[in-house]
């Protein structure tokens, strides 16, 4: 049998990586497994493909954030020789929302495989509930690790118990080393120690066995806690070594400075072994039950360990039969007691030894790597294959991978600079509350999309800027120069318009409550400027922002009375220019002309008005009837607009008219679920990579910014923050609709969340 093995790998310092190698060194000592014709393909956390120097069974490697990868890696995949796959899941190592994008790789996916799940969610969202369900209607067999994971499951994820297949972690097979030489080490020698081991962040509760320690050392001083293991890269990332240093900080206002010790490397297995027997007792005081599966907690009772831990799921399976000791969440009284009644008791300390050591023997590696080998096989001998889905209208092979180094290079510590000369900003134009406005929005949803780094550091800036613009009457200014000076007392109403989309998506998608508060705070004291709009295009803009605000407080009646007023303006207007073949709300389509039936079937969405839908779908069809020819989009163009029963003058053509349609269309699958807006949605963002009149990328592959219009004989290669923010928004939200495509192909009758 050869296989091929989908997941991270040594040498990247990670769980799911440990696992993989050792299964992969399992599987390789049965006779009917060929080694030598398997292959791993490992999952990389950043884009550089040479990140980690991997051994030789390594044959691709896949950029967890880049689409494209998994698409390549099936390919890889089918034209290889291998029998049948296994993937190891965790929401985490795959990119896209919740991991989507490893969906891409089993659907185009040949071989049988089965999936290992190392985390199963008792309270998943929508999107990691579908992942899931997905994934076992693909797999030939789903594998977990304990009995909680199979009930949730079949009484949450509704999968049917016969596709699941219940097998331990696996531990190393080893015994108890004679010659033990950490326990000889000056660190451990004449020392009862208490041990943890594991990447370090602060869902580990290691602060409870610290505040534990004075009633310990009391009855036996010679207790030492090692804690074992390096911060979490994720934490290093974002917090530096503050976890640990408050730990250290805990200990010596606690006094037991010297009975705490820190050992900051990632070892090896061998030595890990070493360190669990040289151990009096291991503990893992982990905070809160959700965790179903712990790769420590199998090797710790597979070492013969005498464990103590908090009781969360995993930890009530694999303790139960006193083999273990549970003591209650962040409770370091009773971890006290327990730790000291088995320091003073050896024959009840023994005892749990023993029973550990003797079901640890059922857990080694060579008898779950048979297990593991005999679900393949029954795999292959069922010749289960992946479904194939009619291949995709949105197509993400094509699209760039998110880079926003030109937003980087536009954004100062005031907010994004308007305009820029070719790809140089340009300090002398400013800034404006229209561009922060869109910037916020784009970073809510990269955000949304993979919590993009850049997105959330760069969001408090745009929001700062527009709690700045915002006068004391609560209208909103639109320009500031460089220095920082108000060029105007009142903004547009497109300005106006667009913050107030900006606020209401920030309430109903903020990444956390301060930032919703801070919105919520902004967008309250704008409400009494509603009522004074004049123009559509301003009320269309607003509209959307309350629509998303409904979305966060769908009772709020005041939100509802402004928003059906605004609406009612659109209708009215469209009633009023409506005039035979002309199906438009004003007597020339100017700019951002989507917006406005856009608007309305956000009005639509929000309180469910037919009027609005009826209106919007109409305007959309006479839309749809000459922006398109030869298979790209044709949008309106500035020079001259496009008058009453006249021509679209085509050029210029502008990035914002572009994101418009894109909004449009996206917004129209999601309510009708008619493929036809996705094909036209995708047509549209096309535009930006050259699929337009002059076949001419307005996308700039080198700086990743976006030029600011197309030109009869050209592009203008200016790249200001307006296009480049055009062309981000419609890349975000063609993932998120390649996304929602997938769902509706997997579950056509599940409802959009309309909050999206």
């Amino acid at each position: 049998m050869k296989i091929a093995y989908i997941s991270t790998y040594p040498p990247r310092e990670c769980g799911l990586a440990t696992f993989n190698q050792n299964l992969v060194n399992a599987l390789s000592l049965n006779k009917a497994y060929q080694p030598q014709k398997s292959f791993v393909v490992a999952l990389n956390e950043s884009d550089d493909l040479n990140e980690h120097d991997y051994p030789k069974e390594v044959k691709f490697v896949i950029r967890q954030q880049n689409q494209q990868d998994y698409i390549e890696a099936a390919d890889f995949i089918n034209n290889s020789d291998v029998d049948t796959c296994i993937i190891e899941h965790e929401f985490g190592i795959y990119g896209g929302n919740s991991g989507v994008f490893l969906l891409s790789l089993i659907n185009r996916l040949k071989k049988p495989f089965i999936s290992i799940l190392h985390t199963v969610l008792k309270e998943p969202n929508f999107m990691q509930q579908t992942i899931i369900k997905e994934i076992a209607l693909k797999s030939a067999k789903i594998v977990v690790m304990s009995k909680k994971a199979v009930l949730f499951l079949t009484s949450i994820y509704q999968i049917p118990k016969s596709s699941i297949q219940l097998i331990e972690h696996g531990v190393p097979d080893l015994e108890p080393i004679i010659n033990n030489e950490i326990s000889q080490s000056s660190l451990f020698k004449g020392r009862k120690v208490l041990f943890t081991f594991g990447l370090i962040s602060r869902n580990k509760g290691l602060e409870t066995v610290i505040k534990a320690l004075p009633e310990i050392v009391a009855q036996n001083p010679d207790v030492l806690y090692v804690i074992l293991g390096n911060t979490h890269p994720g934490v290093v990332k974002h917090n530096g070594e503050e976890y640990r240093d408050s730990l250290k900080a805990l200990a010596k206002e606690l006094g037991v400075e010297n009975n705490i010790a820190f050992v900051n490397k990632f070892v090896s297995e061998n030595e890990l072994h070493q360190y669990l027997t040289a151990s009096s007792i291991y503990i893992t005081p982990y905070l809160n039950e959700a965790q179903i599966t712990s790769g420590t907690l199998s090797y710790a009772i597979g070492a013969g360990a005498a464990v103590v831990s908090t009781p969360y799921w995993h930890a009530q399976e694999l303790l139960a039969d006193n083999r273990g000791k549970l003591f209650d969440f962040k409770d370091d009284k009773q971890l006290a007691i327990i730790v000291n009644e088995l320091l003073g008791d050896d024959r009840k300390y023994q005892k749990l030894r023993e029973n550990a050591y003797q079901y640890g023997l059922n857990l080694r590696w060579p008898a779950i790597g048979g297990v593991y080998l005999q679900v393949l096989e029954d795999a292959l001998a069922a010749g289960k294959k992946p479904e194939r889905i009619t291949p995709p209208i949105i197509d993400v092979e094509s699209m760039p991978a998110l880079n926003l180094d030109h937003i980087s290079l536009l954004t100062d510590d005031t907010g994004i600079i308007q305009h820029a000369r070719f790809g140089i900003p340009n300090l002398k134009e400013g800034y404006c509350i229209d561009d922060n406005a869109r910037a916020l929005i784009m970073t809510l949803m990269a955000s949304e999309q993979d919590k993009n780094p850049k997105a959330l550091k760069f969001m408090p800036v745009y929001l700062s800027f527009i709690q700045y613009m915002q006068a004391d009457n609560g209208n909103f200014r639109n320009f500031l120069s460089f220095n920082r000076n108000y060029l105007d007392e009142v903004g547009s109403e497109d300005s106006f318009g667009r913050t107030i989309w900006s606020l209401g998506y920030l309430i109903s998608s903020a990444p956390n409550n301060s930032y919703r508060e801070f919105g919520r705070e902004l967008f309250s004291h704008a409400i009494t400027h509603f009522k004074e709009l004049k123009y559509i295009r301003g009320k269309a803009n607003t509209i959307i922002g309350l629509s998303y605000y409904l979305c966060a407080h769908p009772g709020d009646e005041v939100i509802t009375t402004e928003i059906n007023l605004l609406a009612k303006a659109l209708t009215t207007a469209y009633q009023e220019n409506k005039d035979g073949e002309w199906h438009w709300f004003e007597d020339i389509l100017t700019y951002d002309n989507a917006i406005l039936p856009l608007a309305l079937l956000h009005h639509y969405e929000a309180t469910g008005n037919l009027t609005s839908y009826k209106i919007a779908m109409e305007s959309i069809s006479f839309l749809n009837s000459f922006s398109f020819e030869n298979g790209y989009l044709n949008p309106v163009g500035n020079a001259g607009w496009m008058k009453k029963h006249g021509k679209n003058p085509i050029y210029d053509q502008q990035a914002i008219e572009t994101m418009a349609m894109v909004l449009l269309y996206a917004k129209t699958f999601e309510i009708t679920k008619d493929t036809q807006y996705l094909s036209l949605m995708h047509t549209s963002y096309e535009w930006f990579l050259g699929k337009n009149s002059l076949h001419i990328p307005l996308y700039d592959f080198e700086t990743h910014g976006c030029a600011d219009g197309l030109q009869f004989n050209s592009v203008n290669r200016n790249q200001g923050a307006e296009s480049t923010l055009a062309y981000f928004i419609s890349h975000l939200a063609i993932l998120k609709a390649a996304e929602a495509e997938y769902e509706t192909l997997a579950s056509p009758l599940v409802e959009a969340d309309k909050c999206i």
